[in-house]
């Protein structure tokens, strides 16, 4: 078995890792940038972390007790993906700085194509990720700016904001955390807000080394801590986000944030959301509402006409800047862009995905024998940890693998496909982003393609399934 693996972030790694583990030592991981992380090592504004508490934000076999805070931040999160690659091995097997620019099924096995050439493949697994390619606005006279403008996921550290005029365009998580961290070092600060967002209050603290101690010490400890992180998630936040029972509790919990931290009834006002509560990315955060209360700050609701040479221009005039700031996300639905997938037939994954995106499980496609996705379609959560949705993946492709060692290459059923989407279907018209608000999680023709609409418990079940007969032997079929 000789394995692709495409990409060094949390899923690429945790496949890797699984692969070493089990004794497969025949696979590579291509990484186009030069070191691992993933949207970990692309996002490094100030600021940047995690919504979700850092021992429930790791692998469950390295559960590692040296965090230093509830919720990691940036630098942290990294350096616990580099000790995972150097501890289990899997960095001498990482092509950095080699991006694959597309992949072909040649009836038995992929014909992978980087920048360095072609190479043979057995089975290919793209772990990509969702949040990995930034996407810039649409707005006339974007090129024209003269001042210095970038994406928060490609801050440019050597850019010193101390007294300048900076404009934000985007108010979501990211723009939620920088912010804070950018509002004493500007003259001025205008933020542009196209909706506003449900924000809740993040507890956030630090773990003393008595506590780090005792989560390394005492036996079970930790793995009760995690355990209870992770029932209190599903329990209570995922209810909200299917209509349920906690839904205007959560609600009730934001409306109290924000009257806590703005006084200005007008600002409460721009800042109060007309959707209901998880219909787009819930913002966990404590230092928000506080920096858009300073002088020096204001929360622009106008329509951004153009960009200037001179800055933004809205529908009531000209707000000039020197620095514009885009937190205007990522191109989420655009799985596995900008590689070309061929199967059999000479199908290609765009023109297969060109209404949507969608995978058995998330991670196999009909006429795509031998491929798996890991964080792919209808996997991300927006109440618990997307590493534990990575795991159950992983272990599905485990499972799966025997089957291409011993009998040949082998695709998910187009019936089993067919089944999925009805039961993937029939579960989102449940879900509170399946009608409404525009969000990231969906197409421009409202088609939810990134969030899964169930219980993660669910989920694990659903993975943990004998591979067939859901799947066909391809040699056979």
């Amino acid at each position: 078995m000789r394995v692709a693996i495409i990409g060094a972030g949390f899923g690429g790694l945790c496949m890797a890792i699984r692969l070493e583990l089990s004794g497969v030592a025949d696979y590579t991981v291509f990484e186009k940038a030069g070191g691992v992380g993933g949207t970990w090592r692309d996002n490094s504004y100030p600021g940047a972390g995690c919504d979700i508490p850092s021992h429930l934000y790791s692998y469950s076999f390295e559960k590692y007790a040296s965090w230093t805070r509830r919720y990691p931040e940036q630098p942290e999160i990294l350096a616990y993906l580099d000790m995972c690659a150097d501890k289990y091995g899997v960095r001498p097997k990482i092509r950095f700085d080699t991006e694959v620019r597309s992949a072909r099924f040649d009836g038995r096995h992929w014909q992978v194509t980087t920048d360095g050439g072609t190479e043979r493949f057995d089975a290919v697994v793209s772990s990509v990720g969702q949040l990995n390619r930034p996407a810039y606005p649409e707005i006339q006279g974007r090129e024209s700016f003269a001042g210095v403008s970038f994406h928060s996921a490609r801050w440019k550290h050597e850019h010193d904001l101390t007294g300048r005029r900076v404009a934000v365009i985007g108010n979501g998580s990211s723009a939620a955390q920088f912010i804070p961290r950018i509002q004493p070092l500007a003259e001025r600060l205008d933020v542009f807000q196209r909706t506003p967002n449900w924000v809740i209050p993040k507890p956030d603290s630090t773990f003393d080394p008595a506590t780090r101690l005792a989560l390394h010490l005492v036996p079970g400890l930790q793995r009760v801590y995690r355990e209870w992180i992770y029932r209190y998630a599903e329990g209570t936040l995922y209810p909200a986000l299917a209509r349920g029972w906690s839904a205007n509790l959560l609600r009730k919990r934001a409306l109290g944030h924000l009257h806590a931290q703005v006084a200005d009834p007008a600002l409460r006002a721009k800042l109060t959301p007309s959707f209901p509560v998880g219909c787009k990315r819930v913002v966990i955060d404590s230092s928000f509402y506080p920096a858009l209360t300073r002088p020096n700050v204001e929360v622009v609701t106008d329509p951004i006409v153009r960009i200037t040479p001179k800055g933004v221009e809205t529908s009531q005039g000209l707000r000039e800047a020197d620095t514009i700031i885009y937190a205007t996300g990522f191109r989420t639905t655009e799985f596995l862009q900008p590689i070309e997938f061929t199967g059999t037939g000479g199908r290609t994954l765009s023109d297969e995905w060109k209404d949507g995106a969608e995978a058995y499980l998330g991670i196999s496609v009909p006429h795509f024998p031998n491929l798996f996705l890991l964080y792919g379609p209808n996997t991300n959560l927006g109440h618990n940890s997307i590493v534990f949705m990575i795991e159950c993946q992983v272990r599905h492709v485990m499972a799966c693998l025997p089957y291409l060692a011993e009998r040949g290459p082998m695709e998910v059923r187009p019936e089993a496909m067919a089944a999925w989407r009805r039961q993937l279907g029939a579960a989102m018209e449940r879900m509170v982003w399946s009608n409404g608000c525009q969000s990231w999680y969906k197409t421009a023709q409202g088609r939810v393609t990134n969030n899964w609409p169930g219980p993660t418990t669910l989920y694990r079940r659903l993975t943990a399934l004998p591979p067939l007969p859901a799947y066909r032997l391809t040699s056979s079929a």
